[in-house]
């Protein structure tokens, strides 16, 4: 069925995405997943050609689009490339919105313009190594002294860790409070007491710095507060999170495509038996359920896009985006690689690396469990 998601301007700006890509991108990413992290510098071009920000206010230098295609376009394209590495979209699906919809005047004028143009990396210190999708049991503390907030703890699994100049951290003001005791704060490279642990060794996304965290006596200003009062970070968050949620499902699609086409070109040009293996009846009916299951995935998770950018996605639909694709994904991805039989197990092959990648997508922005715990709370059981 034919796409109709985006207009012109959309497939002009995938162009300019795609050029980048082939560009400042492809040539060099298996050294950074040697490396384990992507330069800095690459995120200043990305900045150049305008692939931050799309809704930050024009006066801070975005283009003051509300338009999650944008957004789409380049999850895409990372995706198609198999640039694991670079965390755009956390920066732009996960913490654009904290710092576009909560900041006060003068927190947009301090962070926005280095945030759409490169130079500042954002992450979000959610995940705690005792606290992952429960995010009321987060203990990171941050104590009210004067013009500042005191913060200790520890944060994990934090996606632009390394690179990150600012970082939207979850700390309980009260822990007595429940979800209601729950504050964001943003610390800053270069705060006294704030450090960064290991670059974590995962089994994929090699290039993509994943750190821990530490807060030790960490002294942040009562300015660097992400909304109007105390208390309220838990509901900013439960606000924010469907459309991280989306952000992992337009990937997983995206991912799901990419390898798919990459097999379907492969099963038609490896021989066995003296033909191509695409000839098999086995391997055309995996290829059809992938394909049919592949589409219908891409309907429903295009249709949530348009919610969103319509205001009426809701944390249920999401939920059932996340888990759905991202399932979906892991399954594209290992049935794919068994039709490329010895050669899918060679890193030297697109789909080795797309299985590798792929795992972490039913863990990270809430596990497939709690995707479902979510919906079938919506019954009212």
């Amino acid at each position: 069925m034919e796409r109709d998601l985006f207009d012109e301007e959309h497939l002009l700006f995938r162009e300019t995405v795609s050029e980048f890509m082939t560009r400042e991108v492809a040539p060099h990413h298996s050294q950074w997943e040697k490396d384990g992290i992507v330069p800095r510098d690459v995120w200043k071009k990305a900045g150049q050609i305008g692939m931050f920000g799309f809704s930050v206010p024009e006066e801070y230098g975005g283009s003051g689009i509300k338009d999650f295609r944008y957004n789409a376009v380049i999850v895409e394209e990372l995706i198609g490339k198999g640039a694991s590495g670079l965390g755009f979209s956390l920066h732009n699906d996960v913490v654009a919105p904290y710092l576009v919809d909560l900041t006060d005047d003068e927190q947009k004028q301090r962070w926005l313009p280095g945030f759409v143009s490169g130079e500042l990396i954002t992450a979000i210190a959610m995940t705690e190594p005792g606290a992952g999708s429960d995010l009321q049991g987060v203990r990171t503390s941050a104590v009210r002294e004067g013009d500042h907030y005191v913060v200790n703890g520890q944060k994990t699994f934090i996606t632009n860790g390394i690179n990150a100049d600012l970082v939207v951290v979850v700390a309980k003001t009260d822990p007595s409070a429940g979800a209601r005791g729950v504050t964001l704060l943003v610390v800053e490279r270069g705060m006294e007491g704030f450090s960064r642990g290991r670059n974590l060794d995962k089994i994929g996304m090699k290039a993509q710095d994943t750190a821990e965290l530490f807060f030790e006596n960490v002294r942040v200003p009562v300015a660097n507060r992400l909304g109007p009062e105390d208390g309220q970070g838990f509901f900013q968050l439960m606000n924010n999170l469907p459309q991280e949620r989306l952000s992992i499902a337009v990937a997983a699609v995206a991912a799901a495509e990419t390898v798919l086409a990459q097999t379907v070109e492969y099963c038609r040009t490896r021989q066995a038996f003296g033909r191509s293996i695409g000839s098999f009846q086995n391997t055309r009916f995996v290829l059809a359920e992938l394909a049919t299951e592949t589409e219908i995935a891409r309907h429903y998770v295009d249709k949530c896009i348009l919610a969103l950018n319509a205001g009426t996605l809701t944390a249920v639909d999401a939920a059932k985006a996340k888990w759905w694709t991202t399932e979906l994904q892991t399954k594209v991805v290992d049935r794919c690689l068994q039709l490329h039989g010895g050669y899918g197990y060679m890193t030297e092959y697109p789909v080795a690396k797309a299985w590798l990648d792929s795992r972490v997508q039913t863990i990270y922005g809430g596990t497939t469990e709690i995707m479902k715990e979510i919906i079938g709370r919506s019954f009212g059981f």
